[in-house]
């Protein structure tokens, strides 16, 4: 599955940046997200909790950020098993630009895969759920966002 797209940010970019490697915030953003811990600067451990169609699964891995141009853009990849059901690995490449107006325009370029259980829902249904969970994801984000600028 391949997604892409971009949101406008109420936050400079350098707020945005902190923002995006901020285990905390990025943990009250992320659908599902029961814990995120940095491991060391580039390198998180997570548990999310996914209901995709019929399904639920707890899924537990590994998050990496690398390709960092701190503070315009990085690429955020991971895996997670779901035990039985299966697993989700994929990637994000994401990149910050400063707008005229104070605000940021973050654009993103996701690329995921799932295995077992679940990738025998079919794909219509993954990806519908994959741009909703996104979707929510950015709204959520983009709320932290703001919020750490009027307190920066």
């Amino acid at each position: 599955m391949d997604m892409s797209g971009s949101e406008t940010i109420d936050a400079p970019a350098d707020v945005v940046w902190r923002c995006l490697n901020d285990p905390d915030i990025l943990r009250q953003c992320i659908p599902g997200c029961e814990s995120l811990e940095k491991t060391s600067a580039t390198d998180m451990t997570a548990t999310v909790v996914l209901k995709i169609g019929p399904v639920k699964a707890r899924f537990e891995g590994a998050v990496q950020l690398s390709n960092l141009n701190p503070p315009h853009s990085y690429t955020i990849s991971g895996e997670g098993k779901g035990g039985m059901v299966g697993f989700a690995k994929g990637g994000a490449d994401v990149s910050l630009a400063s707008l005229p107006n104070g605000t940021t325009l973050l654009n993103y370029s996701v690329k995921a895969d799932v295995g077992g259980k679940i990738a025998q829902l079919g794909g219509r249904l993954i990806d519908s759920t994959a741009k909703k969970l996104a979707e929510q994801f950015f709204s959520s984000f983009g709320i932290r966002a703001a919020e750490a600028a009027t307190t920066a």
